[in-house]
């Protein structure tokens, strides 16, 4: 148990900027394919550890595609300085999709190309019309940037996967839901208000949520799923599809 406190301090003490937002970088991290060069239709989602102070405890996803006829990629995302802004939490626009999340290096959580692809960026337009809390954000427990993107999943049944444990905000069902499948569709979740919950799945093994903590084990890919940190042991699953 000292250990993992000891690699979780150490692990934390690196993981987020402390620079002030104006100077922290905005560049590409050289992820993704060049837009001039992306022949194909392509559909990614990224995380990056939040900035700030907030990194310390999760993290910041966000979804981009670009069709082949297109010039450049979308990048789709909620913060909370849009809603202050527009009265709406969703952005949508024309961006690099792989920038700094303002220091931190974003991670490729999964990647789908060609026609799967286009299929998903049509479903994933839709979700964003229709997304129940474009005038809601809230940092604890939701909903938030989690929250948005781990909805885009839930309902897009190609899209197998998970956010890291470190999502908070990410098992914020709609409404008064309380019962819903897993985000990659393959097992089921229980969910209240995202404060507790717990979720069973293929692809997500076991969590518990408390308090928007969550905790887990993925017996598949052998690895411990822990609050602020993230995932310790192998790698998930595969990032691309559709190849």
């Amino acid at each position: 148990m000292k250990v993992l406190f000891l690699i979780i301090t150490l692990f934390l003490s690196f993981s987020c900027s402390s620079k002030d937002w104006r100077s922290a970088s905005r560049e590409s991290a050289n992820i993704a394919v060049k837009a001039h060069l992306q022949k194909e239709d392509i559909f990614q989602v990224y995380y990056a550890r939040a900035f700030s102070w907030r990194g310390y405890f999760g993290i910041h996803p966000w979804v981009s595609w670009k069709l082949a006829e297109e010039q450049s990629y979308t990048v789709a995302q909620v913060t909370s300085w849009n809603i202050r802004r527009s009265g709406n939490a969703i952005s949508v626009a024309k961006d690099l999709p792989d920038r700094k999340w303002y220091d931190n290096d974003p991670t490729l959580l999964y990647e789908i190309k060609g026609e799967k692809a286009r299929e998903v960026i049509a479903k994933t337009k839709k979700l964003i019309e229709d997304y129940p809390h474009k005038k809601v954000y809230r940092l604890w427990p939701g909903p938030n940037s989690n929250t948005f993107v781990s909805h885009i999943i839930r309902n897009i049944e190609e899209l197998p996967l998970e956010l890291p444990s470190n999502g908070i905000g990410k098992d914020y069902l709609e409404g008064s839901d309380i019962i819903s499948s897993s985000p990659s569709n393959k097992g089921f979740q229980f969910s209240a208000y995202g404060l507790f919950g717990l979720t069973l799945g293929v692809e997500e093994g076991f969590e518990v949520n408390i308090l928007g903590l969550n905790f887990g084990l993925d017996p598949w890919r052998p690895a411990l799923k822990l609050p602020f940190v993230g995932r310790l042991g192998f790698q998930d699953k595969a990032i691309t599809d559709g190849q």
